[in-house]
């Protein structure tokens, strides 16, 4: 599976590191298919991806003005909160959610990116007794997939554009 990275959309929207997570699972990708063993969980190829897109989640909601640059730099700010769709009433106020809702006027990218988030990062890093969510190699890769075409998905509805100097950024 040849995700093309460099050809997306979105590729120097984000940083060199994120870039460099982003290559990570797919060498994994390319790499794991041709090992012998096997292994009951390939969650760790997914881990790098995951990672990625939160930092590309965290940057768009930043350039979209949906988190400020406090929250951004800080610790405390939590992607899998701000995007959940059942945020409490009395924390609705910290809901990135509600603002793509109302930035796409509609749920279906809000809805996209939320289950992207706790398909692809949630469940997979996460242990609980009774779910055991140990992914195949070929769930492993989907859910990269997934990752990206979110992303390719958030860059195209969130109308994201190059500026003079070549770096893009919301608009």
């Amino acid at each position: 599976m040849e995700l093309s990275l460099p050809s997306r959309l979105w590729w120097n929207y984000v940083e060199e590191d994120l870039r460099e997570l982003l290559e990570a699972s797919q060498v994994l990708i390319n790499k794991v298919e041709t090992w012998e063993e096997k292994f009951h969980d390939y969650s760790f190829v997914v881990f790098p991806a995951a990672k990625a897109y939160e930092g590309f989640l965290k940057k768009l909601f930043l350039d979209l003005g949906f988190i400020t640059e406090e929250e951004y730099y800080g610790k405390r700010f939590r992607v899998g909160k701000a995007l959940n769709p059942n945020l409490e009433k009395e924390l609705r106020h910290e809901s990135v959610y509600d603002k793509i809702v109302h930035f796409c006027q509609g749920r279906e990218l809000a809805d996209r990116l939320w289950e992207t988030w706790k398909e692809g990062r949630n469940l997979v890093f996460h242990w609980f007794p009774k779910e055991k969510n140990a992914l195949t190699f070929i769930e492993a890769k989907a859910r990269v997939q997934t990752i990206v075409e979110s992303m390719d998905a958030a860059f195209k509805e969130c109308k994201i554009k190059k500026r003079p100097n070549g770096n893009q950024t919301a608009v």
